[in-house]
Parts: C-alpha cells; sequence; structure tokens
C-alpha cells in the first residue's frame, strides 16, 4: 500500500517560514521525482517545485527564489522549504510522486495571513 504523508502547514505572517514534509511509503523512493502541487479556492492545480531522482529541480515561476526542495532519499522523505511566504501562497499543498505510477497526498493546509 503506497502513502504519501504530509506534514509541516498551518498559519504563518506573511514574511514568514514555512517546511512541508513528505514521507511515502510503499515504493521505491529513489527512483521516483517527487514534487509539491498546491491549489486554493476556485483556482486550478499548480506545480509548486518537482526533484527528480537524479536532483534535477524545477519550480512555478511564483516560488522561484522562495522556496527550495530537497530530498532525503535514506528516509523515503521529500521537503519543501517555504520563505518569504505571501498571502497568495495559501493553499493545500500535494505531495506527488511520479514514477511507474503517480500517486498523491491528502494535502496540508498553508494559510498565510496576519
Amino acid at each position: 500500500q503506497v502513502q504519501l504523508v504530509e506534514s509541516g502547514g498551518g498559519l504563518v505572517q506573511p514574511g514568514g517560514s514555512l517546511r512541508l514534509s513528505c514521507t511515502a511509503s510503499g515504493i521505491r523512493f529513489s527512483t521516483y521525482t517527487m514534487g509539491w502541487y498546491r491549489q486554493s479556492p476556485g483556482k486550478q492545480r499548480e506545480l509548486v517545485a518537482s526533484i527528480s531522482p537524479g536532483s534535477w529541480i524545477n519550480y512555478g515561476d511564483s516560488v522561484k527564489d522562495r522556496f527550495t526542495i530537497s530530498r532525503d532519499n535514506p528516509d523515503n522523505t521529500v521537503y519543501l522549504q517555504m520563505n518569504s511566504l505571501k498571502p497568495d501562497d495559501t493553499a493545500v499543498y500535494y505531495c506527488h510522486a511520479r514514477g511507474t505510477y503517480i500517486y498523491w497526498g491528502q494535502g496540508t493546509q498553508v494559510t498565510v495571513s496576519s
């Protein structure tokens, strides 16, 4: 059974930071491209960042220079460090695994508000 379990979401003030974690089980983690997507009400789900098995990284335009994705293969975990957060970053953030199959986590809420 494949599981992607996200953690680290919450409420933060504008300009603050959060770090999201996603721990995978049931897949050969090191062979999967891992990513983070987000979706806010009334908007389509969008790519935030992804990291390939060889650590090739791709960021969405709106988060470049503010967010950093990384992976720890021995711990089957992918991280998203989010700095300089803005109210527009408010969304549900989903962990994503793409390889032989595609899997999604259940999502974690990030709210940026004063």
